[in-house]
């Protein structure tokens, strides 16, 4: 019985082995800080509405991330505005007022689309507002939401954690708050995902 309980045993742990043999520190992911990770597995993903690399990793990878991730483990998003300027800020306010209006599915697609597909662009919130008002969303509850302090909250959150990650670019991915995934080391969907696994089992 013992035996076979410590054959079970290795037979777990050597998946895990494999892994932590194959991906290193400093190569394919950094430590970002010294402190605890988050209290629940997580996995945040860093973008901007303006980058184009961005716009085709929502479409092409975020799908099958969220469906990869095992149960449990949450998936976030931060808008960064360190892209574009002032209406960088601007975006990360858009992105904080769809999440709470709980209207994020439609925004984000519908502002990626207008700036990268359809040229748009934006110089002024008002023209952010537009774009709710044609997705559905009233004028005036976008304004609420925009001048509110939780939208205002989420934003100095996004910021503070866009500059603990250290990001050189995005899109980035950040897991359970501590191991910034080095996006250029991996080459294929697979890996990117085996390395996610292992991060998340991390403390």
């Amino acid at each position: 019985m013992k035996k076979a309980l410590l054959v079970a045993l290795a037979l777990l742990v050597a998946p895990m082995a494999t892994l932590a043999a194959n991906f290193e520190e400093g190569v394919n992911y950094t430590v970002i800080n010294q402190g605890p990770a988050t209290a629940k597995p997580e996995v945040t993903e860093f973008f901007s509405f303006f980058c184009p690399h961005c716009y085709n990793f929502a479409k092409q990878q975020i799908p099958e991330i969220k469906a990869k991730l095992p149960e449990g483990v949450a998936f976030k998003q931060n808008h960064v505005d360190f892209i574009g300027r002032e209406m960088g800020v601007e975006m990360s306010r858009a992105f904080a007022v769809a999440h709470q209006l709980n209207v994020e599915d439609k925004i984000e697609p519908a502002l990626f689309a207008a700036i990268h597909d359809k040229k748009q662009r934006f110089v002024s919130r008002n023209d952010i507002r537009q774009l709710f008002i044609a997705n559905g969303v009233a004028g005036k509850d976008f304004d609420a939401a925009a001048d509110s302090f939780m939208v205002s909250a989420q934003m100095a959150q996004m910021k503070r954690a866009t500059e603990n990650a250290k990001l050189s670019g995005v899109p980035s991915l950040v897991v359970n708050g501590k191991y910034r995934i080095e996006m250029g080391s991996l080459k294929s969907m697979n890996e990117l995902m085996q390395l996610t696994d292992y991060l998340i089992q991390l403390k």
